[in-house]
């Protein structure tokens, strides 16, 4: 099984969903995040992460509130949000990472 780590160190975009299972917020991505890897497909990876089962995780990355995405390549982070994002404007955030 891979680890987190060698997922995020790949050459492969990676967007990691640092969410809470009791969290509404994070309800609320998980289809929008559905509909961006059925539209980019091969081209990202899409991993969620329970802040809940890995703290350690959270606090290496400061995740101080969920849902948190994070973009990484060749394990460095690209981009980071916080809270909800639309499918637009997310998929408007991803596109010049995948050039």
């Amino acid at each position: 099984m891979e680890t987190f780590y060698n997922v995020v160190s790949g050459n492969q975009l990676v967007l990691v969903d640092f969410f809470a299972t009791w969290c509404q917020p994070c309800k609320m991505m998980h289809p929008i995040l559905k509909q961006v890897k059925d539209i980019l497909g091969e081209r990202i990876q899409i991993i969620k992460i329970d802040v809940d089962t890995h703290n350690t995780l959270s606090q290496k990355y400061q995740i101080q509130s969920v849902p948190t995405l994070m973009l990484f390549r060749r394990g460095e982070v690209l981009w980071r949000t916080s809270g909800v994002i639309q499918k637009a404007e997310l998929l408007s955030t991803i596109d010049p990472f995948l050039r």
